[in-house]
Order: C-alpha cells, then sequence, then structure tokens
C-alpha cells in the first residue's frame, strides 16, 4: 500500500461547538444561510463600529464641523433677534436658555443622519451584504449602527459646547452632569433607532429626506428648543407633552441651568429621565425585531 506524499489532514472540532460537529459528522447539516451564533462577537461588533465611525470620520467637515456651524448660526440669529433688551426665559438670559436646546438637537439630528445612512445606501449600492454575511448577530449588528450614531452625536455636542463657552452672553455652567449624560446619551439613542427604522424602511434618498423634512425636523422645532412651553396654549402644550424630545431638550437644558420645563428639581425631571429611558428599551426591541425578520433586506 502506498503512503500519500501528503499528511492526511485531521478534523479539528472547535471549543464549544461540539453538537454543530457531531450533526455533521452524522450527515446533518443546518439548512443553506441559517446562522448560528455561539456566544457574543465582540471582535466583530467592534469592527463594524470602526467601520461606521471611519465613513464619517474621513468627511468630517460635512459630518462634524458643518453640523456645527450651522447650529451657531441659529444661536447667532436668534440671540440677535430675540435676546435684546435684556430678555429672560425661566429666569436667565436668552442666550444661556437657548445653548443647550441647541446642543440638544445638533446631537440629535446627526444621530438620525448617521443611522439613516449607512443600510440604505447598501441597499441602493447593492453593497447591504457587507452588512449581512459577517458573523455577527442582528443584536450586535444593531449596536455597532446605533454606537457609531452616538459617537457621532457626542463628537458633534462638544464641539458646539466648546464654541458657546466661549460665546459672549452664554453661561454653559454644568449644575447636574448626569441629567447632562442621561438626556444627551438617551436623547441620541432614541433617534439613532429611529434613523435605523427609517434605513430599513426607505428604498430612496427622497423617501429618507421625507422623514427628516416632515417628522424628525417638527418635532424638534415644536420641543421648546426656542421657547418655553409655559408660554403657550394649553393644548398646544398637552400636545408638546406627547414630544419625546421635547423630554430631551427639557432634560438636558435642566443639566446646565438646574431648572426646566419639566421641573426644577431632581424628582420632577427623573420621571421624564424615566419615561425615555423605557421609550428607548421599546424601541430598540422593536428595531431588533424588524432587523431579525430580514424585512426589506432579503429577498
Amino acid at each position: 500500500m502506498t503512503m500519500p506524499d501528503q499528511p492526511i489532514p485531521t478534523v479539528t472540532r472547535p471549543t464549544g461547538d461540539t453538537d454543530l460537529s457531531s450533526r455533521a459528522l452524522a450527515g446533518h447539516f443546518l439548512a443553506p444561510g441559517q446562522p448560528v451564533f455561539r456566544g457574543f462577537n465582540r471582535l466583530g461588533l467592534w469592527t463594524l463600529y470602526m467601520k461606521e465611525v471611519r465613513r464619517f470620520f474621513k468627511v468630517q467637515l460635512q459630518t462634524i464641523w458643518a453640523p456645527a456651524v450651522t447650529t451657531l448660526l441659529y444661536l447667532v440669529i436668534f440671540t440677535l433677534a430675540l435676546g435684546g433688551g435684556g430678555r429672560t426665559v425661566l429666569g436667565v438670559p436668552f442666550a444661556s436658555f437657548v445653548a443647550p436646546g441647541l446642543i440638544a438637537m445638533g446631537m440629535i439630528n446627526n444621530a438620525f443622519a448617521n443611522s439613516s445612512f449607512g443600510l440604505l445606501v447598501g441597499k441602493m449600492q447593492g453593497t447591504i451584504v457587507d452588512y449581512l454575511m459577517p458573523p455577527i448577530s442582528e443584536a450586535e449588528l444593531l449596536l455597532a449602527l446605533v454606537g457609531a450614531a452616538v459617537t457621532r452625536a457626542i463628537l458633534v455636542g462638544l464641539a458646539l459646547y466648546i464654541a458657546m463657552v466661549f460665546w459672549p452672553g452664554v453661561d454653559l455652567s454644568i449644575h447636574h452632569a448626569w441629567a447632562v449624560i442621561w438626556f444627551g446619551l438617551m436623547g441620541s439613542v432614541l433617534l439613532a433607532l429611529i434613523g435605523v427604522l427609517t434605513s430599513l424602511w426607505a428604498d430612496k434618498f427622497d423617501q429618507n429626506a421625507a422623514v427628516t423634512n416632515f417628522v424628525i425636523a417638527p418635532m424638534a422645532m415644536l420641543s421648546g428648543t426656542f421657547y418655553s412651553v409655559t408660554k403657550l396654549a394649553p393644548t398646544f402644550r398637552m400636545i408638546s407633552s406627547y414630544n419625546p424630545i421635547f423630554y430631551v431638550m427639557s432634560g438636558f437644558r435642566y443639566g446646565f441651568l438646574g431648572q426646566s420645563d419639566i421641573g426644577s428639581t431632581d424628582a420632577a425631571v427623573l420621571g421624564g429621565a424615566i419615561g425615555l429611558g423605557a421609550l428607548n428599551v421599546v424601541l430598540a426591541a422593536a428595531t431588533y425585531a424588524v432587523l431579525r425578520s430580514g424585512w426589506k433586506l432579503r429577498t
């Protein structure tokens, strides 16, 4: 009997994968394309997260600095138009009142813009396979997309904060750091999740722009960013109470000013903080379910 020139390869059974290996040796294989995840893929999550971060950071003039400059123009226009004559809102100068809301608005708008872009472009350009084929679960995919969007929101928020600190007449002293961090993060996560859902639903940029112009922009503009809702008629005040971005703006402002439209104590603001966190949990579960179903992603 002639011995082969090359050694006979041996099959190494991966640790923790005994069930899959035994099924393969017995001739029972999973259906083609059926994913099997045996644990949390930290490397895959980190790789996709860094891919998304590098994507927007390569064009940082457009994704970070341009939104920051645009938001600063809002501050200039509104302080010149409405901040004269020593006008105060909630007991503070108008410029100090509007500045935290503008920072929060810049953060949430950019969180939405980032998360609503990746999957949509993948579907339009045929590169969606880059998101679907890597060995990561739907939960890891969602975490990476939301994490990158929140990272962009934080960078825009920091750029705005640094610029506004040196703006004449603006006081951005932090009274409650927990409120700044919580409402800043929860607001960014909220819009990032809505962005992922939008990118799943939309098939072209026009549909994405429709959500931006007819849903996100009105919610942001009518959230008390430039005014106090206490000045509104009772009907419009009630409508504002159903706008989640209103709680983002008011809670974020509370962190800087120590007062807001939802209260001037931690106990009063805590209700909004819990409600916002609960909304994000529900929205994250819904987004995960849509991702797992493969709706508009797999044919």
